[in-house]
């Protein structure tokens, strides 16, 4: 559950420090680490491959509530949620948001959607770590990650 979530904000922070070019490609899920497979066209800069972490623990140290809500599909696309494109989605879907919400404003870090299990609050993440980074193929790259209470 931990990695889940953190998952979703590494791939918001990937778009944050590479462009929102940067699309996922598939991902797998332990309770020991995350794979996470994306669109880029090189390898990314040790520089970068910090900025990524420190964002994503960022997010952690904010202690920002993740939020569900189901919604129609059509309406989780003008919120900009996140989606594979290639995947077909029922009329209604689950949309999990990553920010600060109050009655005035919404604050979000990230927003996908998404059927797995989440953390409520990041706070319950813990400390994550970019393990390695490989090539998968023409345009396409890989992250492994861990997190530690």
């Amino acid at each position: 559950t931990r990695l889940h979530t953190a998952t979703h904000l590494l791939q918001a922070s990937l778009r944050k420090v590479l462009g929102e070019s940067v699309r996922q490609a598939g991902s797998d899920i332990t309770a020991e680490r995350t794979r996470f497979d994306f669109t880029l066209y090189r390898k990314l800069t040790n520089e970068e491959l910090q900025k990524i972490e420190n964002l994503v623990n960022f997010a952690v140290s904010q202690k920002y509530e993740v939020k569900m809500e189901e919604m129609a599909y059509e309406d989780a696309m003008k919120l900009g949620a996140l989606h594979f494109f290639k995947e077909k989605y029922p009329a209604r879907v689950k949309v999990y948001s990553v920010g600060n919400f109050t009655k005035t404003s919404s604050e979000i870090f990230s927003r996908e959607l998404c059927g797995g299990p989440h953390v409520k609050n990041t706070s319950e993440i813990g400390h994550f770590k970019i393990l390695k980074q490989e090539p998968l193929g023409s345009g396409l790259r890989r992250l492994r990650a861990t997190v530690v209470p």
